[in-house]
C-alpha cells in the first residue's frame, strides 16, 4: 500500500470509553476474569480501528486499548521486574515495581497483540513502544550502576521483541520517549541507548517526545531545543513532536540543525476537547510546510487521544484528516 504526501496516523493511544476503564478496574479487583477481560480487550480494540478507518486514517494503531498506562504494559512482561500486584486499585494507577538482578532476555510477547491488529485492518498498521528511558524512571533500581545501566538492558531486551514484531509484519514502530523532556540531562545517554533499541530493526522508526499527558495535562514545560543536537544521533527515521497546544516556536530548530528526519508534526491539541476545525489543521500543516518539505512530513495529534471523549476524539482525527486533504491538494496544483 503506497502511502500518500502528508500521511496521517495518531500517536497512538485513542478514546479510554468509560465503561472499559471500570471493567479493567474491576479485574483487579478480581471480579472478573483475565479471559473475560481479553474478550472486552477484543472487542474494544475493534472498534477503536473502524473508528480511526472511518476517520480515514492512512496507518492506524490498536488505540492501545489493552494497556492501562504506557509504563505497566511493559514493566509486566519484561523479566526480572518485580511487581507487586496488590499496589494497584485503579486500572490507570503505576505499579510499584523494583530490579534486583540483571534483567535476563526473555520474550515479552507483543507480536499476538500486534498480530490482532493486522488482522482487523487492511491499512497500514502502527505499534508503538514505550521507549527503555522512560520505563526505567518507573522502576526501583537496587541492582544497577545507574539508570542508564538499568536502560540499557531493557533495550537490549526489547530490541530482540521489536525485530520479533518485524518478523510478524510491523513495517512503522514508534518509541514513546515522553521522558526525555522531564529530565532533560539525560538525553545524551538516553540516545546512547535509544540506538541499542533500535539497532538492525529493518523498519520505519520514529521517537515521539511530548511534554507528558497524564490526566489529559502536560508533566513538563520547556523548548525542545534541549534535544539538540543530541538528538542528531538517534538512529530513527523520524522524530514526533508537539506543536498545536505549544505553538510553532520550536520548528526553527529544524532550520537550525538541518536533519534527514522526517517530522511526524502534531496538529491537533489534545488537552483542549474543543474539536478543530479543517481549516485550523490546514493552517498549522502549512505553518509547518515553512519548514519541513513535504515529502518529509507526518500529520498526527500532539500525543495519544486516551483521554478524550470518543465523539471528540473521532472529530479531532476527522478534522485532521480533512485538513490534510486540503492542504495534499494545494501541493498538487
Amino acid at each position: 500500500m503506497t502511502l500518500p504526501i502528508l500521511p496521517t496516523t495518531m500517536v497512538g493511544s485513542y478514546s479510554m470509553p468509560s465503561w472499559l476503564e471500570r471493567l479493567k478496574t474491576e479485574y483487579f479487583a478480581r471480579r472478573i476474569s483475565r479471559h473475560d477481560l481479553d474478550e472486552i480487550h477484543d472487542s474494544a480494540v475493534r472498534s477503536a480501528i473502524k473508528d480511526q478507518e472511518m476517520a480515514g486514517l492512512d496507518i492506524v494503531t490498536d488505540g492501545e486499548l489493552r494497556r492501562d498506562n504506557m509504563i505497566d504494559y511493559f514493566l509486566e512482561r519484561l523479566p526480572g521486574i518485580q511487581i507487586d500486584r496488590s499496589s494497584k486499585k485503579f486500572y490507570y494507577d503505576f505499579y510499584d515495581s523494583e530490579v534486583i538482578g540483571k534483567i535476563p532476555m526473555a520474550s515479552l510477547g507483543l507480536v499476538d497483540d500486534f498480530k490482532f491488529l493486522l488482522a482487523n485492518t487492511e491499512r497500514e498498521a502502527k505499534i508503538c513502544i514505550t521507549g527503555p528511558h522512560s520505563l526505567c524512571k518507573r522502576v526501583r533500581n537496587k541492582h544497577y550502576q545507574s539508570e542508564e545501566a538499568l536502560a540499557t538492558d531493557i533495550a537490549r531486551v526489547m530490541n530482540m521483541e521489536l525485530k520479533e514484531l518485524v518478523k510478524a509484519g510491523a513495517k512503522h514502530i514508534q518509541i514513546d520517549e515522553p521522558y526525555y523532556s522531564g529530565f532533560p540531562e539525560d538525553i545524551s545517554w538516553g540516545v546512547k541507548v535509544l540506538n541499542i533499541l533500535v539497532d538492525g530493526v529493518k523498519a520505519e522508526i520514529g521517537v515521539h517526545i511530548c511534554y507528558g499527558n497524564r490526566y489529559g495535562k502536560p508533566s513538563w514545560e520547556g523548548s525542545y531545543r534541549y534535544l539538540f543536537p543530541a538528538i542528531l544521533d538517534a538512529k530513527v527515521r523520524q522524530l514526533s513532536l508537539e506543536f498545536a497546544r505549544r505553538g510553532g516556536e520550536d520548528l526553527d530548530l529544524f532550520r537550525e540543525f538541518p536533519s534527514s528526519f522526517e517530522l511526524g508534526a502534531g496538529v491537533i491539541d489534545v488537552k483542549d476537547q474543543s474539536i478543530e476545525t479543517p481549516d485550523i489543521v490546514a493552517e498549522r500543516i502549512r505553518k509547518v510546510l515553512q519548514f519541513v518539505p513535504a515529502e518529509k512530513l507526518v500529520i498526527l495529534p500532539d500525543c495519544g487521544l486516551h483521554h478524550l471523549p470518543r465523539d471528540v476524539a473521532f472529530g479531532k482525527l476527522r478534522s485532521m484528516v480533512q485538513g490534510a486533504r486540503t492542504v495534499r491538494k494545494e501541493l498538487e496544483h
